[in-house]
């Protein structure tokens, strides 16, 4: 196991040292290149959440207490994406390249149009409203798929009995909640393959289950792929390897497509959620914006 020192500097600024924990040399040195060094990009926000990287090349994410849409690219730096944003906090890009979001104020999924325009996709199942989507993610046949969790209610009466995994599929209208036995249901990401889900529970269990996805749309088992030892899970991806990637109290932990941990990325700051650039890793923590240059790329949705 080797450790690296980390030192909390102004934004822009590298931090010291590679800032990694490694468990698993091999691996890690498949996923960044020498000398790899976490950067503080932007800071001074609220809570930072739900990072998506869009087809212009810049970075659109969520500042949920500021109801905000924040945009970031190396060029121009941190800007107003859209304000308000009804307290938005996951999002994600569809096949079209359209914006789509987890809205928790307005309990709804949401889609921005080419246009800017702002669309409703989902808003109630079985008649009651939606308690708080948190993230979403959409798979290559175009189904929008995301959690449900409480945290966001804001005083609202729950009206969902339990905090479900949902899938949408546009063309039918039909919403169908595929797992029904979480406490928090929180990020969630795709195999490469799409035959996987991987879903993290941020409520008492603290760990990142897998299910079997059918060509249906239905999931079976959900036994727990990693348990979170520093914090909780949140924000999580797939590598184009198999890889998971969460953040964590600590940061953020890579685990092999097998389960075991290769590797913590050492952050000042508790992370909320991650997503990939090009060959970069952004990194929610709490008020500031991280990266890191990686090998690694998310998953792409395979060809319909």
């Amino acid at each position: 196991m080797y450790r690296h020192a980390y030192l909390l500097l102004a934004a822009g600024a590298v931090l010291n040292g590679a800032d990694f924990e490694i468990k698993d040399a091999a691996e890690f040195k498949k996923l960044f290149p020498a000398g790899a060094k976490v950067a503080r990009l932007a800071t001074d926000m609220q809570f930072i959440e739900g990072p998506a990287w869009t087809p212009g090349g810049f970075l659109v994410f969520s500042d949920i207490p500021a109801n905000e849409l924040k945009r970031y690219d190396a060029k121009a730096g941190l800007a107003t994406f859209r304000k308000p944003s009804n307290n938005t906090n996951g999002n994600t890009i569809d096949r079209e390249g359209r914006l789509v979001s987890a809205e928790h104020f307005s309990h709804r999924i949401s889609r921005t149009e080419k246009d800017g325009t702002v669309v409703p996709l989902v808003e109630q199942f079985e008649g009651k409203n939606l308690n708080s989507p948190n993230d979403v993610v959409i798979k290559s046949d175009g189904t929008i798929w995301f959690t449900d969790p409480d945290y966001g209610l804001s005083g609202r009466k729950k009206e969902q009995a339990s905090n479900n995994v949902y899938r949408f599929d546009e063309k039918t209208k039909s919403l169908t909640a595929v797992v029904k036995d979480f406490d928090k249901p929180n990020g969630l990401c795709f195999s490469p393959d799409e035959s996987k889900l991987y879903v993290a529970d941020s409520g008492k269990p603290r760990h990142i289950r897998v299910f079997n996805v059918a060509k249906d749309g239905s999931v079976t088992g959900g036994s727990v792929f990693a348990t979170i030892d520093k914090g909780g899970p949140d924000g999580i991806r797939c590598d184009t390897g198999g890889r998971v990637w969460s953040s964590s109290g600590d940061g953020a932990q890579i685990f092999a497509a097998d389960g075991h941990l290769i590797a913590r990325i050492l952050l000042p700051e508790s992370a909320a959620n991650l997503t990939f650039g090009l060959k970069t890793l952004y990194l929610m923590a709490r008020k500031s914006l991280y990266s890191v240059e990686t090998k690694a790329t998310m998953a792409k949705r395979p060809k319909k």
